[in-house]
């Protein structure tokens, strides 16, 4: 007799899961830093035509798929695409991605999420209120992270240990399932994390003037260095590509995630409002609040001739080290930092805990076995996983990771959806299925969308990757010498990761239709 599949709680429990999923640290460092280097408010233009070309009809594509598989007792990509297309034998090695992404993602997201951790009790401990200067600061993270020794810290273990406390918190998190688990969390993290915002915005909003020799420096003018339009940015292609990476980032859609999420759902579930709900919740999250916090603060203490370079220094000194500096400015600053870095890691966990989702649930559901053993399984090999990540960073591990699962395989795999969704299930069939439960009913324009349009937004991209960039990142052009082995190493053990996910895939199948020959 099969087991019982997990289940949600209620809708706002589906709702805040995928909103958690999609909330993370890419909404309060990565949006406000893209959006200042990218023409500012002209970023908007394509950041909103992307939302509403690909970033909506992906969520509606990824609830459907979800749901319709969760029929079949599927939880994964692989089994979800095999219910869409039985006839091809094949299709299911193409949702191995769905597996794989969220696994690789999870690999250096979680040693990331571990930072925000640690600076949350180094904010309350004052460990670093006594730092004035960006190089100090600086120095500060790149000696908790071990890329160097110094008088703030002596080696890795700091960091190491919180990477530890942040692993178990994910895996104890998993180990109670969906809704004991993952939902129970994020119903009460993410009102936590909107009030922890909302106090930051509105301390960002009473900043004034600090210094009063230098009147232009005000909160008016940070805004406006964020969101005047810079028109002539809408003809560069980087922008339009930068705006759609985005969207994908920001909604972790073409992840796998909401797959697997929406495969917990039963078939009467409302999927059109709860898709709209949870895409406009994190809508909310990132331009509201991820918008209005650390790029207008910074401008008004170091001022324009240096909020330019600011915004380009890369997410990690926006959040560690801009973002300190600056709160270490203002009254109560270590509440307000620990505001601030409690926030991220809230982001952070609840995003964390859906990427190990997907592979959970396919040693669940493929092979059978307890949630108990399955995550066992995962914890074990993630663990292992995780420490190329932590040993190498310096040697630019997290980059590549990031850039093959939270990237490129990304966009692949939103495509490969989007065709098997509105082509070979048909958009007729699609649009009945979207509709099955449903409070309200999708713009019928929509439906042209989903078959037309998204497909062809997302063959742009891909084209466009790969005239511009395919053959300097495969030859390892803009690598150091000494990278470069350690870059090579983690694209071989990308690909056993890959394979090893095909092995078990063909398993499982081999064994369920061995299964259905004896019945």
């Amino acid at each position: 007799m099969a087991k019982k599949r997990d289940s949600w709680g209620s809708r706002l429990g589906i709702i805040m899961a995928v909103a958690g999923s999609a909330i993370g640290l890419g909404n309060f460092l990565r949006f406000p830093a893209k959006a200042a280097s990218n023409g500012g408010g002209a970023f908007m233009i394509p950041y909103f035509i992307s939302l509403f070309l690909l970033g909506i009809p992906l969520m509606w594509i990824e609830w459907t798929l979800g749901r319709y598989g969760g029929g079949f007792e599927h939880g994964t990509a692989p089994g979800i695409f095999h219910s869409v297309w039985q006839k091809n034998r094949f299709i299911k090695y193409f949702g191995i991605i769905g597996i794989f992404g969220p696994l690789v993602i999870f690999i250096y997201y979680t040693y990331i999420e571990a930072w925000t951790f640690a600076y949350s009790f180094f904010a309350l401990s004052g460990k670093y209120s006594h730092i004035v200067d960006q190089a100090s600061m600086q120095s500060f993270l790149s000696g908790f992270q071990g890329l160097e020794q110094n008088q703030y810290f002596n080696g890795l273990g700091v960091a190491y240990l919180f990477f530890v406390l942040t692993f178990i918190i994910n895996i104890w998190v998993i180990y109670y399932g969906i809704k004991g688990g993952i939902e129970r969390l994020c119903k009460w993290a993410m009102p936590l994390l909107f009030i922890f915002g909302l106090v930051l915005l509105a301390r960002v909003f009473t900043l004034g003037t600090p210094d009063i020799a230098k009147p232009s420096w005000n909160i008016a003018n940070g805004f406006g260095f964020l969101w005047n339009p810079d028109f002539s940015a809408l003809k560069s292609a980087k922008v339009w590509l930068e705006a759609a990476g985005q969207i994908f980032f920001t909604l972790s859609v073409g992840i796998g995630v909401i797959l697997t999420y929406a495969s917990y759902l039963s078939k009467g579930d409302d999927v059109v409002l709860s898709g709209l709900t949870a895409a406009s919740t994190n809508e909310v999250a990132e331009v509201i609040l991820g918008g209005s916090i650390i790029i207008p603060a910074a401008f008004v203490f170091f001022g324009p001739q240096n909020i330019q370079s600011i915004a380009q220094s890369g997410v990690f000194n926006l959040g560690f080290v801009t973002m300190p500096l600056v709160l270490n400015k203002l009254p109560l600053a270590q509440m307000m930092g620990f505001f601030w870095f409690f926030l991220l890691f809230l982001a952070g966990i609840t995003s964390s805990v859906s990427l190990a989702q997907p592979a959970v649930a396919f040693l669940e559901d493929e092979f059978d076995i307890s949630r108990k053993k399955a995550v066992a399984i995962f914890a074990a090999v993630a663990f292992i996983l995780c420490h190329a990540a932590v040993l190498f960073l310096k040697n630019g591990v997290v980059d590549e990771l990031d850039f093959w699962g939270g990237t490129f395989f990304l966009v692949l795999f939103a495509t490969i959806e989007t065709i098997l969704f509105g082509w070979v299930f048909g958009i007729d069939k699609a649009w009945d299925e979207i509709h099955k439960g449903a409070d309200m009913r999708v713009p019928k324009i929509y439906k042209f969308i989903i078959k037309y349009i998204t497909p062809l937004f997302l063959f742009i991209i891909l084209g466009m990757w790969f005239w511009q960039q395919w053959l300097p990142i495969i030859f390892m052009k803009n690598v150091s010498a000494a990278d470069k082995p350690f870059i090579l190493g983690t694209r071989i053990g990308l690909v056993l990761i890959f394979l090893v996910l095909a092995i078990l895939v063909k398993i499982a199948w081999k064994k369920k239709k061995l299964l259905t020959e004896r019945m």
